[in-house]
């Protein structure tokens, strides 16, 4: 990660993603590159050539608003998308990590305690597991690398099966770390995990390239165990104050449905432990 080209890669990306039909501009001659020019970009956000040019070069950093909302609109980016602009180009300050060990939060550790009838988790700002309850430990048995959501779901052979749509759940998971690492790029943590996995997984590469955005709320669903079969469920999270970027996940079946069964099942495959 080159900290100081975030901004002018993820204009580039953006740009390529972009269907010119969308834009309303007509489309003339054979063209080399997939979405828009540069020059295109420029002038639907009002721009000059020159000036937009150095943006995605890096040599200017620090747009204006005007220019950040005109470009949001060229780029038609959506509100996620809109708001990693913004943190791209005036980062706020915060309190950096002295290491990549989290001190879970006792808050959202006492109220894992109390999830019983559900998988839930507790995921740490580099989207490590740092907290786990039995259905959890269940759902996820088998599955290497289960320590970090994004480790488990590109470098555990497993996970093609444990996940249907394993594109669209990896993809999603990439773009929820763009996010993070849009809200905080000097984080001296965050490049060790994006090196470890684009040395061993050719598809964490393809999709970290594309530079899409997504808020940490949304997540596929699902699941396929080895014991149960298919399970389906809704997340719900919580946050507490006290540890910014730690969340508690909450996986809850819809009732009645076979997912519900399929859990019932996986709930007698794993016991609660009794406290002595």
């Amino acid at each position: 990660m080159d900290r100081k080209r975030l901004l002018g890669d993820f204009l580039r990306a953006r740009r390529e993603a972009v269907n010119l039909e969308d834009t309303g501009l007509t489309r003339m001659g054979r063209r080399r590159t997939p979405g828009l020019r540069r020059e295109e970009v420029a002038m639907l956000a009002g721009v000059s050539n020159d000036y937009y040019v150095r943006l995605e070069q890096g040599r200017e950093r620090r747009p204006s608003e005007q220019v950040l909302n005109a470009l949001a609109r060229a780029l038609r980016l959506d509100a996620a998308a809109t708001e990693h602009l913004y943190e791209l180009a005036y980062p706020r300050p915060r309190p950096r990590p002295v290491c990549r060990e989290e001190q879970v939060s006792r808050r959202l550790l006492h109220l894992l305690r109390m999830c019983d009838a559900a998988p839930a988790f507790i995921v740490g700002r580099w989207m490590d597991m740092l907290a786990t309850n039995r259905l959890a430990d269940a759902l996820c048995e088998g599955l290497d690398h289960n320590d970090n959501l994004l480790r488990m779901c590109f470098l555990s052979p497993q996970a093609r099966t444990f996940f249907p749509e394993w594109e669209e759940a990896a993809a999603t998971k990439v773009a929820q770390l763009r996010a993070i690492a849009g809200t905080d790029p000097e984080d001296p943590f965050l490049p060790l995990l994006v090196d470890e996995l684009s040395d061993q997984s050719a598809d964490f590469v393809r999709m970290w390239a594309r530079h899409d955005v997504l808020p940490g709320d949304v997540e596929g669903k699902h699941f396929h165990h080895p014991s149960v079969g298919e399970l389906t469920f809704s997340y719900e999270t919580f946050t507490a104050k006290s540890a910014p970027g730690q969340q508690l996940v909450v996986c809850q079946a819809e009732p009645g449905s076979a997912s519900e069964d399929a859990l019932a099942t996986l709930a007698r495959l794993r016991p609660a432990v009794t406290p002595p």
